[in-house]
């Protein structure tokens, strides 16, 4: 068993009577032949396991995932034993499902590209241990990933991109802005400096007890947010976006969840109802929170494009913001951002609703940039270790913070 260090645990190593188990499940295909760069992606950083297979060109030869959302929401949140185990017990599977599908074994492959960082540890020892029993029995590369490099890189299959470009990755585990000026090429504009919208998102509808809501049983705590917002009246609920006096583009929602746990348990007693009950407001506040966040999401990518803009780091001409990660097929964040960027004449992409979410396609596309640009190939794996945390780029945040932009007040009427 390899060790990596007492804080991070253990590789988790699959028997090798399974691995040959595995390896000998494959149908070869003798008379067909690739005459394109072949990179197998394998996703496990939280709490989805992921494959794929992605060509150079960019189309998706096969690709499986196994979600663990439906066991989460009955622990109320990821456990990472739990996430690790769920993991194990999948991974085979869906790594064979992406290679049957995609009618390609694993001795054509130009390459395996596998997220090493950041996520939680358990989780990426599973996949990072699975990938390196491949990379050793086939003798392939291998490329380490970073998850927020991948999610950022990802509208560069599905659109004609070219770099630079701003990036805006919102999920339930990270909240960043980020100046893209090549593959692995990223300035850090400004992150959360506490939790992700997602996670707070999700806090949110827990504490509104959503899960018993009828309409809400079965999502997770963003996607039930967003759907009784519909239903519900903003300004039944006056909450102020966080850091409003600050001018950078760092982000935080920690204390603007605070003030609506406190709204929710002051509105429990109005209603004389106790906690786990879904309150006869839940909507308003759902839609509040939900306004609140976009609110302060779409300020701070404002002064991020100006701040950029006014550097020259941008196309004046040709100027776009990308959206990606989990929260990104939020469409009234979206919304508040298309307000931004209509006001700024930038252009806004995202990648599609499947492709936001954690994916194999992701890591294997990442490892096609990455195979085509020559950077990160590693021909000898001894010694890698997963990073549980892991920034993005070159921080350039205080530089930002001292330009001190103010910011011209939009009407955010979505």
């Amino acid at each position: 068993m390899l060790i990596l260090n007492k804080t991070a645990g253990v590789f988790f190593k699959p028997s090798r009577r399974k691995i040959y188990a595995f390896l000998g499940s494959f149908h070869f295909h003798p008379g067909k032949l690739f005459l394109h760069k072949l990179v197998l992606g394998i996703e496990t950083s939280c709490d989805d396991t992921a494959a794929a297979v992605v060509d150079e060109a960019g189309n998706v030869l096969g690709e499986a995932i196994h979600s663990q959302t439906e066991v989460h929401l009955k622990t109320g949140g990821i456990i990472p034993p739990v996430a690790q185990q769920l993991h194990r017990e999948n991974i085979q599977r869906i790594v064979q499902e992406a290679l049957s599908a995609s009618e390609v074994s694993p001795s054509e492959l130009s390459a395996i590209a596998t997220t090493i960082k950041p996520g939680l540890a358990l989780s990426l020892g599973v996949g990072l241990s699975f990938s390196l029993q491949l990379v050793d029995q086939f003798k392939k590369p291998f490329i380490p990933i970073h998850h927020m490099e991948a999610h950022a890189l990802t509208i560069r299959l599905t659109n004609k991109v070219e770099f630079p470009f701003l990036v805006l990755l919102i999920s339930g585990g990270h909240c960043l802005l980020a100046l893209v000026r090549g593959v692995s090429d990223f300035l850090l504009l400004g992150k959360s400096l506490d939790i992700a919208p997602g996670d707070m998102l999700d806090k949110v509808a827990r504490r509104l007890s959503l899960i018993k809501h009828p309409e809400c049983s079965t999502m997770s705590g963003g996607k039930a947010i967003e759907h009784l917002a519909k239903q519900g009246n903003r300004l039944h609920f006056d909450f102020q976006p966080p850091m409003q006096r600050a001018k950078n583009c760092d982000f935080s929602f920690s204390g603007l969840q605070h003030v609506i746990d406190k709204m929710i348990m002051q509105k429990e007693k109005e209603e004389g109802i106790e906690q786990g009950q879904v309150l006869s407001s839940a909507a308003d506040i759902a839609a509040a929170a939900q306004h609140t966040v976009a609110c302060h999401i779409a300020k701070r990518t404002h002064r991020a494009l100006l701040f950029c803009k006014q550097r020259g780091f941008l196309h004046q001409s040709n100027t776009v913001l990308v959206v990606s990660g989990g929260v990104a097929s939020n469409l009234y964040i979206r919304k508040a951002l298309e307000i931004v960027t209509n006001a700024t004449q930038c252009t806004l992409l995202c990648p599609p609703p499947r492709l936001c979410t954690d994916n194999g396609v992701m890591i294997a596309w990442n490892g096609v940039e990455r195979l085509r640009a020559g950077l990160g190939i590693l021909h000898n794996t001894e010694g890698i270790r997963y990073e549980p945390k892991c920034p993005l780029g070159v921080d350039i945040s205080k530089e930002v913070g001292e330009a001190a932009i103010k910011v011209p007040r939009l009407k955010m009427k979505i």
